[in-house]
Formats: C-alpha cells, sequence, structure tokens
C-alpha cells in the first residue's frame, strides 16, 4: 500500500495569521490565492524578502501588537487600538505610556499571576489525590 498525501491548502488568511503578519500588507500574489501547507512550511523555513520585513516592521496584525505590549486584544480595544501597527508605533507608544496602557499591562500581569496561582492549585490538588487525574469539569 503506498502513501497518498493531500495537498491541504488554506486562505491567504489563515496562512498570514500562522506566519503572524498583517494580511493586508502581503503581497498581492500572496492575498489572490491559496497556499498549501507546503509552500507554508517553506516560507516559515526561509522566509523571503517581504516576510521578513513585515515580521520586523510591520504593519502588525492585533495579536502581534498586544504580544509586543504586553497586554490582552481586548485590551487593545479598551485603548482604542483597532488598526495594525508599525513597530515604530508599537516602540512610540510604549514610550509615550499611556494611562490606559499602564493600566492594561498591570491587568494582564495580575491575569499571568491568577494563571500561575490556579496552576500549582491544581498540580497540589493532583498530589493530594495521590497523582491521579482530576475529572473533566463541565
Amino acid at each position: 500500500m503506498t502513501s497518498h498525501q493531500n495537498a491541504q491548502t488554506m486562505k491567504p488568511a489563515t496562512a498570514a495569521k500562522k506566519l503572524g503578519v498583517y494580511l493586508e500588507a502581503t503581497p498581492a500574489e500572496f492575498r489572490e490565492g491559496v497556499v498549501s501547507r507546503g509552500e507554508l512550511n517553506a516560507l516559515q523555513a526561509d522566509p523571503p524578502a517581504w516576510l521578513q520585513e513585515l515580521r520586523r516592521n510591520g504593519p502588525h496584525p492585533r495579536p502581534v501588537v498586544a504580544a509586543k505590549l504586553g497586554i490582552s486584544i481586548s485590551g487593545l480595544a479598551r485603548g482604542g487600538v483597532s488598526e495594525a501597527l508599525t513597530t515604530e508605533q508599537i516602540e512610540a507608544l510604549k514610550a509615550e505610556s499611556p494611562e490606559w496602557l499602564q493600566k492594561e499591562r498591570a491587568t494582564q500581569a495580575e491575569v499571568r499571576k491568577e494563571a500561575v496561582r490556579i496552576k500549582e492549585k491544581h498540580k497540589q490538588q493532583d498530589a493530594e489525590q495521590g497523582g491521579q487525574p482530576r475529572q473533566a469539569r463541565s
């Protein structure tokens, strides 16, 4: 029996998301076609100049902007940031450090602390139960 591999394809928006780039900033030939799994792997392994430039300078999609600012995507929305930003704009925002950004960073820090606390609590509960995994909660 021979193995036959189907060429999986995806929409450009999906590929851009997986590459961490803003779709509207990609070349027209990327936006207008479909991307196979092999093409995506090739772009990730050996990014062309346009992809390197987008990753370095943007404009960046909201998840990347949020990560670079150390806040959540919801925090971006609360701060009034709805468009893609360049690396230069992100750095300017960090330097300016508006009140909303400071608040969102503090909120994100609390969320991370709480996640660690819950993880530790579950680890302790698992140890007390003799290492048996907890039942899935609904």
